[in-house]
């Protein structure tokens, strides 16, 4: 079953903007504090929910075809974002918080790197003067602390400390390669084997990445040009690239929902940076969500791609995957264009699946559970 606790590590160097941005994740989470079915949260962890239009018009579809008085609760799937201390040049031999830090990220599923593209001679500026030269500040660091834990691991090996895997042994001794020459672990090829014993080594720069360039109010008009010109120049994929605002995001969180709309619209934009990063982080996770409609609620479950359909239901019950008997599937735009459960049952747009089918992204299940 996929643990709630999948979260994304907000790293950088000192006065970037990671604590604006961060409150401005907290500010978020408050004002969605009623939807989600967690208790205390710590300080530095802030849990938001990832945007979903289908939602609403889920909750919709039920207060019509079940003829409600009232609009089913809407529980969307969330995102953890861990706030962490900002790193200096030499953390992985403990200078600043670097044992604190490294050990903090290592706790997290992904690394989201804040890199400051502002101008603003009032903050002090920790380290170079282009965000390429500081994030390779940062991934130096991981990549150092990963060639330490891989000579460790390595030492204990030749005093038996260890079972010396084959495969195992292969993948330390290409990733000490490819560290050595400044390769991140995640890039290094592995054969599937090799990957799979390399998950024990808890790598730092194993962890998928997103980029979040604090740029400039007047820059967000043109924020996708400047996402593409520094993707190519980081030699990274566009979609891990996000250009955000941190202090717009900030001023953005402490408004209303109708005012938030003016205020991007004045910056001649239609969606908030911080939407954007939630999103992102959650597909950098590989994550998915299915749907459940019903009077209670209209509600999006976290799973990972790829996963089946027992282990689906094991989202919203954890004895509900061995107890699976059959799933009700309908498409979310059949669900919506039909009305509801009752026609597009009557229409054969609902599909019967058993324990071998993979759960879509935005699949309407109802699952049929044995005592």
């Amino acid at each position: 079953m996929l643990s709630s606790k999948l979260s994304v590590g907000i790293i950088g160097l000192p006065n970037v903007g990671k604590s604006t941005l961060f409150n401005a994740l907290l500010k978020k989470q408050a004002a969605y504090a009623a939807n989600f079915p967690f208790a205390t949260i710590e300080p530095n962890i802030g849990i938001v929910p990832v945007p979903d239009e289908r939602l609403a018009r889920l909750a919709e579809v039920v207060k019509t075809s079940e003829k409600l008085d009232y609009l089913p609760p809407q529980v969307p799937a969330t995102c953890e974002f861990v706030d962490i201390a900002g790193l200096i040049a030499g953390a992985h031999k403990g200078e600043g918080l670097g044992n604190k830090f490294l050990s903090h990220i290592r706790e997290t599923d992904a690394i989201c790197h804040v890199l400051r593209a502002f101008k603003d001679e009032n903050i002090v500026k920790e380290g170079s003067v282009d965000p390429k030269a500081d994030l390779e500040v940062v991934e130096t660091e991981l990549k150092l602390a990963d060639l330490q834990t891989l000579e460790r691991i390595k030492n204990a090996q030749k005093k038996g400390a260890s079972e010396n895997l084959h495969h195992k042994v292969s993948a330390l001794t290409k990733l000490m390669d490819g560290l050595s020459k400044g390769i991140p672990a995640r890039d290094v090829k592995l054969s599937d084997e090799e990957r799979k014993a390399s998950y024990e080594f808890h790598l730092l720069t194993a962890k998928p990445v997103l980029i979040v360039l604090n740029v400039d109010e007047n820059d967000l008009v043109n924020v996708e040009k400047i996402e593409s010109d520094y993707a190519l120049e980081f030699g990274i994929p566009a979609g891990c690239v996000i250009g955000i605002c941190a202090k717009v995001e900030s001023e953005l969180a402490a408004l209303a929902e109708n005012d938030q709309k003016e205020y991007l619209a004045s910056l001649g934009i239609t969606e908030s940076g911080l939407e954007k990063l939630i999103r992102k982080a959650f597909n950098t996770l590989g994550l998915i969500t299915f749907l459940t409609a019903g009077v209670k609620e209209a509600r999006a479950w976290t799973i990972r791609n790829g996963t089946l359909a027992p282990q689906a239901a094991a989202a919203i019950h954890s004895d509900f995957e061995n107890k699976f008997i059959k799933a009700d599937v309908c498409d979310f735009d059949d669900f919506v264009r039909c009305g509801g459960w009752k026609m597009s049952r009557e229409k054969g747009m609902v599909k019967i699946e058993g324990k071998d089918y993979v759960v879509k992204d935005g699949d309407v299940i109802e699952f049929k559970i044995g005592t």
